[in-house]
């Protein structure tokens, strides 16, 4: 969500749009004000502690978030077209603000409760009936709801009978930084020397399905041919930004345990987190990534790797059937079944000619991501909505 947040205001910006991004302050030197592109500010405001915080403590903290908007609108007597909310914590504090300034509202999501809820494999997973609240409350005041693809968008209707119009406008993808770089040149810059290169980028959480990747892999190398093989696991925030440990940390750790127990410590690297910048890297030097989610709305990771060049195996769920083509740039599993993955790398790993015909198709099926259409399409969302208050607005004043 930051990369998309990031690089939809660097291309609004780039299109003549003031874009002013409000933002909590995590870290005490964070200036008050980044200009990243031109046009497109980056505002830092005191709520709560400079640290990272659990998404449901920033509750706490949302009243001070909000004082902290007012004062700096106040303060610089800046005015606003439009407010594009994202996620939603933010979007308890667009629906008071469009409000108050009469100006529209427009939300994303980009993930949802009542999904991950569906999906969930332990307690610690579950949302809280707080977040599906705000996010219908949200849905209920919104002028337009974006939704990431039409899957989103038939479950945004089917779990929250959203009352507001819907736009499905998917992510993008900066089509400059991922593109397909030198396989052998890729994989001598991470130190990967294994025939067979199997890649997870993502957050470390049970409904990525982590567990069933790991166990699809042990079984793939009972192939004597794929027994050079090696598996990246790219992600996980470190460690120093929480006080106490997170699910994710606790989760790790459990990976880790399963991949001493299946005898796989030599054949899989914890890569952790990483810098954007060095991402293409880690698709190009892949033969594949793989994706054995229960629930993801949109699917980034499909994007980026495709427009790398590189294959994606995925969990045939929510925007992932959109992006990934079946038996065209990748393969679409099922359900998230060790057996069921094992058998769709190993077949697609030990027929190179395959392999290579996916890796073609890969990068044109995702040109139409390029920000510039992404942008586009916001702004004609805005566009639309900015000239509907205005005559609202004329309207009632005649």
């Amino acid at each position: 969500m930051n990369v998309y947040v990031r690089e939809l205001g660097r291309a609004l910006g780039a299109r003549g749009a003031q874009v002013d991004i409000f933002t909590r302050r995590q870290e005490c030197d964070s200036p008050d004000v980044v200009e990243y592109a031109p046009g497109v500010r980056v505002i830092h405001l005191d709520a709560g502690p400079h640290r990272q915080v659990d998404k449901y403590d920033v509750l706490d903290y949302l009243d001070e978030f909000a004082c902290g908007i007012q004062r700096w609108r106040a303060l610089t007597g800046m005015s606003y077209d439009v407010i594009h909310s994202h996620y939603w914590l933010s979007g308890r504090i667009g629906s008071l603000f469009s409000g108050s300034w009469q100006v529209p509202l427009v939300s994303m999501f980009h993930t949802l409760a009542q999904l991950k809820n569906r999906v969930a494999e332990s307690a610690a997973e579950r949302e809280q009936e707080i977040r599906h609240e705000i996010e219908a409350q949200t849905m209920a005041v919104s002028d337009r709801v974006i939704a990431a693809t039409e899957v989103d968008r038939a479950q945004i209707v089917r779990h929250y009978g959203s009352l507001a119009p819907i736009s499905v406008i998917p992510g993008g993808v900066d089509l400059e930084r991922f593109r397909p770089l030198d396989k052998a040149e890729s994989r001598a810059s991470i130190g990967v020397t294994e025939s067979n290169v199997l890649l997870y980028v993502g957050r470390i959480q049970r409904l990525k399905g982590l567990e069933v990747l790991l166990r699809a892999f042990h079984e793939s190398l009972r192939e004597d041919r794929l027994a050079d093989s090696r598996l990246l696991i790219v992600g996980g925030l470190p460690s120093s930004t929480a006080r106490r440990p997170s699910h994710e940390s606790r989760e790790i750790a459990r990976l880790h345990n399963l991949t001493k127990r299946l005898g796989l410590a030599d054949k899989v690297t914890f890569v952790g987190a990483i810098q954007q910048g060095q991402l293409p890297l880690y698709y190009s030097a892949a033969d594949l990534t793989v994706m054995p989610s229960s629930y993801e709305s949109f699917g980034l990771v499909a994007v980026e790797s495709l427009a790398c060049g590189t294959p994606v195996v995925a969990t045939r769920v929510g925007g992932l059937t959109t992006i990934v083509r079946d038996g065209a740039t990748g393969a679409l599993v099922p359900w998230r079944d060790p057996k069921l993955f094992s058998q769709t790398i190993s077949r697609l790993l030990l027929d190179r000619e395959e392999l290579r015909a996916l890796s073609e198709q890969a990068r044109p099926s995702v040109m139409r991501f390029g920000w510039d259409n992404i942008a586009d399409a916001h702004l004609e969302v805005f566009d639309e909505l900015a000239t509907s208050r205005r005559g609202l607005t004329a309207q009632a004043l005649s």
